[in-house]
């Protein structure tokens, strides 16, 4: 069902990395560089173990503003499930993470899923462009939570 190929709005960068013999430093994003429909309305941190993966959801309205930096490696899992878009049903699968340091920018409507592939405890950060549950956590979660659909087609292989 699903074609291998780029979708359309999923933004992918590099991290750079600066080192020096204070440690080192990462920017994640900068507003110069970054297009006002995505800019952050918050941020947060999530642990993933080894082998444990997050996913597939996705969300009508919020994009996702990804940062894989380490540690650990994981495989990210993107499909289109856009109808609009010119590229529906397309899916695209990255490596990220200490080895491969990346920003993705993930649009509303592109269902999505990562999991940790690397031997140890990973961090992922997130800074999407909307409130979970909206101001005061009082509007409905959008999220679509297909992992919780055992029938899904968007499978993690």
């Amino acid at each position: 069902m699903f074609k291998k190929g780029n979708i359309e709005g999923v933004v992918v960068k590099d991290i750079k990395k600066w080192i020096d013999d204070r440690g080192w430093l990462l920017e994640l994003f900068r507003h110069d560089e970054l297009q006002e429909e995505f800019f952050p309305a918050m941020a947060y941190v999530s642990q993933s173990l080894p082998d444990v993966a997050r996913g597939p959801h996705e969300h009508k309205e919020q994009a996702d503003l990804f940062c894989f930096i380490g540690p650990s490696n994981f495989k990210v899992w993107m499909w289109d499930n856009r109808p609009t878009s010119p590229t529906f049903q397309h899916k695209m699968v990255l490596f990220v993470g200490e080895d491969n340091p990346k920003f993705i920018i993930i649009p509303p409507g592109v269902v999505h899923a990562y999991k940790n592939i690397g031997g140890k405890h990973g961090i992922v950060i997130n800074c999407p462009n909307r409130l979970y549950a909206g101001k005061g956590r009082k509007e409905p979660v959008d999220e679509i939570r297909h992992e919780e659909d055992a029938h899904t087609i968007f499978k993690l292989e």
